[in-house]
């Protein structure tokens, strides 16, 4: 039995049949549809040049978009997860819907998308105050498709995380790390952040610019000290200024992993201690005045906390008790 409506295949069909002048009932009986939903598809999808698969397609896509009700983010576990994770802990909206199924993997009604939530936030007067702890805390939300358009070039040699190796999702192994860069206010400085993955050690550099050069100096100004055996793939989002990923593999001697479009999640460890970092460097903070002395009281401090994750053990402890066996 068909589907419910026609695809784009059929309605690539529909435009051979009709300019090899096949009737309608006949286009009907080879696609085995009703001549009743031939015929509402001519009629609705038709122009003045006659029937044209892409623009039916388009004009079907486009009629399907505006009757689809706008997600209401209605009061209950859902929303207050959702205020929490964004107002206390300062995730972003790909953040919290990319947790969600981890941290409620048997409850589908603690599900929702990034898209949904900002949607929510910008049109549901009751939760517009979050706007101000989104990444980029702007009044009114712009138009998909009107962002800033990338003026320099795409990372080249990317490696995505698909190839990364599998046993670096399970924690076991030290040496693994992710890495993003946390922005000053008005973007007067930046910090370069590492985050190993099985003990959450962090390691930060202060840099004025984001500029690649800078950047990947500052990476391996991090590492360089490192064991060995604590150096071993870095995985990246996929910011320009990573962009000399493989001058820090080649100094390194480390593998460098870029993680999908939109999906810090994948990147989870970084974000959260960065959201650790923001405790003591709030957005709206300027870093021009940040000494890198100060930045490292701040790493430290941060080290030296018990982590639930970790047993209620510290990164710095389990960094020692691996290097002193």
């Amino acid at each position: 039995m068909p589907g419910l409506h026609l695809t784009p295949f059929e309605r690539g069909e529909i435009q051979a049949y009709l300019e090899q002048g096949m009737k309608r009932a006949t286009i009907a009986q080879r696609l085995g549809r009703h001549p009743t939903t031939i015929g509402r598809e001519l009629a609705q999808n038709s122009t003045k040049r006659g029937y044209e698969a892409q623009t039916a397609q388009a004009k079907y896509a486009q009629r399907r978009k505006a009757c689809r009700p706008r997600l209401k983010l209605l009061p209950g576990p859902l929303r207050t997860y959702v205020t929490e994770r964004i107002r206390d802990d300062e995730w972003t909206p790909e953040q919290v819907a990319g947790d969600l199924p981890l941290e409620y993997p048997h409850d589908p009604t603690m599900r929702i998308s990034h898209e949904a939530i900002y949607q929510a936030i910008y049109t549901q007067p009751s939760l517009h105050f979050l706007v101000q702890y989104l990444p980029q805390a702007r009044p009114k939300r712009r138009k998909r498709g009107q962002g800033k358009t990338r003026r320099g070039p795409a990372i080249l040699n990317r490696v995505g995380i698909e190839e990364r190796p599998a046993h670096v999702e399970q924690r076991q192994e030290q040496g693994h790390w992710e890495g993003d860069t946390v922005v000053g206010k008005n973007q007067h400085g930046f910090i370069v952040t590492l985050v190993e993955r099985s003990r959450r050690l962090l390691r930060a550099v202060k840099i004025p610019t984001k500029h690649a050069a800078q950047t990947a100096q500052a990476v391996i100004d991090a590492l360089i000290d490192m064991p060995v055996s604590w150096v071993r793939t870095i995985t990246f989002d996929n910011g320009t200024e990573f962009a000399h990923h493989e001058r820090m593999a080649a100094e390194l001697d480390i593998d460098v992993y870029f993680a999908d479009p939109y999906c810090a999640y994948q990147r989870g460890t970084n974000e959260n201690t960065n959201g650790l970092i923001r405790r003591y460097l709030p957005k709206g903070t300027s870093f021009k005045d940040l000494t890198q002395h100060k930045l490292d009281f701040i790493v430290e401090q941060i080290n030296n906390r018990p982590r639930k994750c970790l047993g209620y053990r510290k990164p710095n402890e389990l960094f020692q008790d691996v290097n002193a066996g």
